[in-house]
């Protein structure tokens, strides 16, 4: 059985650990990041559970941060479920090609923390994806499959792709109206995986509730570029290193909702970046479920037998107090 390892703040110092019911195993290395937990710190882990003496404190008592952390990269898949495809006016069948995008490191933020929502952002929209955290250096080509992935992954995490609508779609500017900081709540656990649990990657439930209200829920099984044939597409194209964060995509029931009529507006050239934003926002706001201030989003994925739980993700929407100089134009 896989463990569910935690990265956290006590008394202003970052600390690792290993979750242990309600508890933390705290390790006795300090890990300045992911990668270097992976490469040093993976192997205490994995022992814990065996030594003796190891301090426990309980998990509520302590700040969760993020897993993932800085430097790394964030490689992300688009429209990867046929209900997400469906709701943003596109064919639901699987598309000729893997759509990629990436979203800034500067945007990973904790499980608990706040999403700050940009003063001019009025489409602030939700994402629950499987998060899959690369475990070896992939530097040349290699054939990926069901049967060698767990060679080239150290574990899982929930993330929360939050994007900014009105900025991703008249600008076309996914790592931008994707990137803004808060915009990647991820954790709170990253799951280390055995191999035998590598076949439960296929069949992970994910829920994601806005308000106590379910708006997502999806199964992992329905992603139609799955990991090891996205990993493999990806050496070919980009190295890749521990630490580093594939985001495997969102199932249906975000807020954003577009016809194909829609689509062509936002693509049509002949019409002013201002006149694309306008109709968008209008036409959008229509709908109840754009993120407002005060809004709060929880996720869970799990297998439905309960063998990997990656935890529960609650984050609270508030308005980002700074001066934005898109305000002042």
């Amino acid at each position: 059985m896989g463990i569910q390892v935690v990265r956290f703040e006590r008394e202003s110092n970052e600390h690792w650990g290993v979750v242990s019911g309600e508890n933390i195993l705290v390790l006795s290395g300090t890990y300045k990041s992911l990668a270097e937990f992976l490469y040093v710190g993976k192997e205490e882990a994995t022992k814990i559970y065996n030594q003796e003496n190891v301090e426990s404190i309980p998990l509520n008592e302590v700040n969760i941060l993020s897993p993932v952390t800085k430097p790394a990269r964030i490689i992300c898949q688009g429209v990867n479920y046929s209900t997400h495809r469906s709701e943003t006016g596109m064919e639901a069948s699987r598309p000729p090609f893997n759509m990629i995008f990436s979203k800034a490191d500067s945007s990973l933020s904790g499980a608990y923390s706040e999403i700050e929502r940009p003063s001019h952002v009025k489409l602030l929209d939700y994402e629950l994806e499987l998060g899959i955290v690369i475990g070896k250096e992939i530097s040349e080509s290699v054939e990926v499959t069901d049967e060698n992935l767990h060679q080239y992954i150290a574990g899982l995490v929930i993330v929360n792709d939050v994007s900014a609508r009105d900025v991703q779609l008249p600008q076309g500017q996914w790592l931008k109206g994707k990137s803004f900081r808060t915009f990647c709540p991820t954790g709170p656990f990253l799951y280390l995986l055995d191999k035998e649990e590598l076949p439960l990657i296929h069949d992970l439930k994910l829920d994601l509730w806005v308000n106590d209200e379910l708006r997502q829920s999806a199964n992992s099984s329905q992603l139609l570029y799955k990991p090891a044939e996205t990993l493999s597409e990806l050496s070919e194209v980009m190295d890749l290193s521990p630490g580093d964060l594939i985001v495997t995509g969102t199932g249906g029931g975000v807020a954003l909702n577009l016809t194909p009529e829609v689509n062509e507006l936002v693509a049509n050239l002949s019409i002013s970046y201002q006149q694309k934003l306008d109709l968008l926002v209008e036409n959008q706001l229509k709908s109840e479920k754009y993120l407002k201030d005060g809004d709060t989003i929880r996720c869970k994925i799990k297998s439905a037998d309960g063998v990997i739980d990656l935890g529960e993700q609650m984050n609270k929407v508030v308005r980002n107090k700074e001066k934005s100089l898109i305000d002042s134009k």
